[in-house]
């Protein structure tokens, strides 16, 4: 028994490595608030400039470090970073077991929206450097109307590389999500009233 035991060691060692790499690319598209949202002390917390320079960050607030990640082109992105948009911050991870956090705005939140017609993937904390989409670059019609009937958001927009479109939203509201694309409707609601409110939207189907 013990013999077995130790020769079928190495095909346990391969697939537990495989099932952790994938863990880590599914992390930024977590199905549910599983995840701990980050610490509302976050913007008193120190932040980690040595974390931030060695992937090149360094200087840059949550806004700016948003605008960057999502909006860089799929083949550029980095492979050893994960940034997990939360309502009240960014967290940081990489691959050497490293984590940050950088505080949020404290009127807005930073909702990613990802449209499809066809296929789409569960989602919860929308995570700058993993999550796709399935419309990359195209040009949608976005209109977000809250409980109020006020139009926040009506105008055309570009999804980025990775298929989302980035919406900041006002902090203690609910709202419809309105998008439009070649002829085709969808819609959604949003939160922005929770520390644990989705971040990231990927049930709006065009029909």
């Amino acid at each position: 028994m013990t013999h077995r035991t130790t020769s079928r060691r190495p095909k346990l060692i391969v697939v537990a490595t495989a099932t952790l790499v994938s863990a880590l690319v599914l992390s930024g598209c977590a199905t549910s608030p599983s995840p701990e949202p980050a610490s509302s002390t976050a913007g008193g917390q120190s932040v980690d400039s040595d974390f931030l320079a060695a992937h090149d960050l360094a200087g840059l607030d949550a806004a700016q470090v948003i605008e960057r990640l999502d909006t860089m082109p799929l083949a550029d992105r980095p492979v050893n970073l994960i940034a997990s948009v939360q309502p009240d911050a960014i967290v940081l991870t990489d691959d050497q077991e490293r984590e940050t956090q950088l505080p949020m705005p404290e009127d807005e939140v930073y909702i990613s929206v990802a449209p499809y017609r066809d296929q789409t993937h569960d989602c919860y904390f929308h995570s700058l450097t993993t999550c796709l989409g399935e419309l990359a670059n195209a040009d949608v019609q976005v209109t977000l109307t809250d409980d109020d009937g006020d139009v926040l958001v009506d105008e055309v927009r570009q999804t980025y590389d990775n298929g989302f479109v980035g919406l900041w939203v006002p902090r203690g509201i609910e709202a419809t999500l309105t998008i439009e694309y070649e002829g085709q409707t969808g819609t959604a609601m949003i939160s922005t009233m929770n520390e644990d409110d989705a971040t990231c939207i990927t049930t709006l189907q065009l029909a």
